[in-house]
């Protein structure tokens, strides 16, 4: 099972990826980073996304609607209620995919992708497989 280098460096061999980060949504912290950042800075990019990622996470307008609440239960339901986020601009796509874990994990993997080389469908796809099969700690 792959580490968050290994996956990091899947996510980036994606047509169009340019840069990619697993970063843990309570704290705005880069647990990884490869490729570029949109910014130029791969903390700020990490904690930005995590703010988004958090909103996402958090409000009950995102939930499932049959009162999950996910924070509670146990371990093995510890998903949380957002699987994607998906952010496109002018020149490119953000994708946050939440990385499912069997602890209270708060992670998300972000991916960068060029608009014009990149294909949003396969990435999702791409990174809901990285995402499951990421080994954290």
């Amino acid at each position: 099972m792959p580490g968050i280098d290994e996956c990091l460096l899947e996510a980036m061999r994606l047509p169009g990826a340019r840069g990619a980060s697993v970063v843990d949504w309570t704290s705005g912290l880069a647990l990884g980073t490869v490729g570029d950042s949109p910014n130029g800075d791969h903390e700020a990019t990490a904690a930005e996304a995590a703010e988004l990622a958090r909103l996402a996470a958090e409000h009950r307008a995102f939930s499932p609607a049959e009162g999950s609440d996910w924070s509670q239960g146990s371990a093995s339901d510890k998903a949380p209620p957002v699987e994607d986020v998906i952010v496109t601009n002018r020149d490119g796509y953000h994708l946050l995919r939440f990385v499912r874990t069997s602890f209270d994990s708060s992670v998300f993997l972000h991916l960068w992708l060029d608009r014009d080389e990149g294909n949003l469908a396969l990435a999702r796809l791409r990174l809901a497989d990285i995402s499951d099969r990421l080994v954290l700690g």
